[in-house]
């Protein structure tokens, strides 16, 4: 699972804390001065970013290799702190896509974000 520390994760600060393979995972990312908006608040991007990937891992915990076919986020309050958990799930894994979910939750446990993705997979 090395992959996971690389390339993108990497560079946003982001970590592989658990996964259950093919059915969730939790990704954690350090909120640093290159994560947030001119606003002070942790850039919408940023989140989606982190979103995104730990709903990517859970296919890849499996060596199935998924590209985002489309997502939705939901922001629901300002992110701020040290860092910020995704929790993903796996809600229905076909054939040919697979649908996840995942929550964002800042360092005192608040729901910041939630999102919904439909993967394909390419192999």
């Amino acid at each position: 699972m090395d992959v996971f520390h690389e390339g993108f994760m990497g560079n946003n600060h982001m970590e592989l804390v658990s996964v259950d393979e093919g059915k969730s995972c939790v990704l954690k990312a350090l909120i640093e001065d290159t994560s947030m908006n001119p606003f002070g608040i942790v850039h919408g991007g940023f989140i989606f970013g982190l979103g995104d990937t730990a709903m990517g891992v859970i296919p890849g915990s499996v060596n199935k290799k998924a590209v985002t076919l489309s997502s939705t986020i939901s922001y629901l309050k300002p992110a701020k702190g040290s860092y910020l958990l995704a929790k993903a799930t796996m809600i229905k894994d076909g054939k040919k896509t697979c649908f996840l979910r995942v929550d964002i939750y800042n360092d005192q446990e608040e729901l910041v974000a939630t999102m919904d993705g439909n993967y394909y997979y390419v192999d």
